[in-house]
């Protein structure tokens, strides 16, 4: 299998799908990151492919149990209080590694699995059926217990309904659904997610303003190719927040969108933009992811 692996994504839709084949997971409020345990080590990737392995130090010790060979997709979270803690993940995912380990000595992460990509006795299992995949999961890390844990499953839509109308005050954001004889979808949005909030997902390409305090973003929305469209002004607080996270960022020059220029960056950083946000030319950020 290459790596870093192109994660698979999921397209949103208004409720839950019905009907035969399906399988549903909750889906938790963290940072999207795919496992990968070699020979010697632990390596741990961000959505974009970026090695986040030094911020999530505490998850690679953890991974050590598993047996060289496999590769996992799922969450780092945090949980705060009893509930899984979006804030906490976010800073820690952007803070500097010195921070990041203070932090981690602080609030441990978690890592919810959902699916395995590649397997130390079968290698590559990504054709295989979710299904099947999922019962391999299972098996790999299910003795494990904490932090590395599978998340829930079930193929009945009323236990995915109960959790969707009553585990928001955990941190559960909402609900995943698979087809439970697809493949693993990587790249493509292959998944359906029902989510609380109304937003999307964005990719942030770029920057319009000093980069420690953007005036507004340059973001990649949608599937691959999609045109970049500019954000709305950013709200003071949330423009510093990014601005931090975007100091690690490689500049790639200047860029044309919406006739205005931007420093386009390395993207790596996601932010949630109102659904809808956009019709006019403009998006609304509201948070980072």
């Amino acid at each position: 299998m290459k790596h870093p692996v192109k994660p698979a994504l999921a397209q949103a839709a208004p409720r839950i799908p019905d009907g035969p084949g399906w399988w549903y997971e909750p889906k938790f409020d963290g940072h999207r990151t795919i496992l990968r345990r070699t020979d010697d080590t632990v390596i741990l990737y961000a959505r974009s492919g970026r090695v986040v392995t030094s911020h999530w130090m505490d998850l690679a010790v953890a991974a050590m149990q598993l047996p060289p060979g496999t590769t996992l997709d799922g969450e780092a979270v945090i949980w705060k209080n009893g509930k899984v803690d979006f804030a906490a993940a976010q800073s820690r995912a952007a803070s500097s590694i010195t921070r990041a380990r203070a932090l981690a000595a602080q609030h441990p992460a978690s890592y919810l699995a959902w699916d395995v990509l590649e397997h130390p006795d079968q290698g590559q299992v990504t054709g295989l059926p979710y299904t099947e995949r999922r019962q391999l999961l299972v098996d790999l890390i299910g003795d494990l217990g904490p932090p590395i844990q599978a998340v829930p499953a079930t193929d009945e839509r009323d236990i995915a309904v109960a959790w969707y109308d009553g585990l928001q005050q955990q941190g559960i954001e909402g609900i995943v659904a698979k087809k439970g004889f697809a493949s693993y979808p990587a790249g493509r949005r292959g998944w359906i997610k029902v989510r609380h909030a109304d937003t999307e997902d964005a990719l942030v390409v770029g920057y319009l303003g000093p980069r420690r305090r953007p005036h507004r973003l340059a973001l990649a929305t949608g599937d691959e190719g999609a045109p970049i469209r500019l954000s709305a002004r950013l709200d003071p607080v949330l423009a510093g927040r990014i601005g931090e996270a975007l100091t690690a960022a490689e500049a790639l020059g200047e860029r044309q969108a919406d006739g205005e220029t931007y420093t386009r960056v390395d993207g790596y950083l996601t932010v949630e933009v109102l659904a809808g946000s956009g019709r006019h030319g403009t998006l609304t950020v509201t948070r980072m992811r």
